[in-house]
């Protein structure tokens, strides 16, 4: 069963954390998780197909509604980096 579940997160999938929330937070489907979260339901389903990242933020709203960790979040999805590292983009005023 170990080896099974750390199978199902070795790479990422947001859909599989999606999911997770659906199930443990007993939704019915994206739109009831978008209002848990608090977000717009195009948000859900951007991340969903990928064209939108899990941010910190949403990240740490799905921590406050589910009660998991964040490191539980993120083996969910698929991360497993030691360590959340900014990119310097984000600090780097627009030109």
């Amino acid at each position: 069963m170990d080896q099974q579940k750390h199978h199902m997160t070795q790479r990422y999938d947001p859909d599989q954390l999606l999911a997770s929330l659906i199930g443990r937070l007993n939704l019915k489907n994206d739109a009831a998780l978008s209002r848990a979260l608090e977000v717009s339901p195009p948000v859900i389903s951007k991340i969903r197909h990928r064209r939108l990242p899990v941010t910190a933020s949403l990240l740490i709203r799905m921590h406050e509604v589910s009660t998991l960790s964040i490191a539980e979040l993120r083996e969910l999805m698929g991360d497993r980096r030691g360590k959340f590292r900014i990119s310097d983009k984000h600090f780097k005023p627009k030109s």
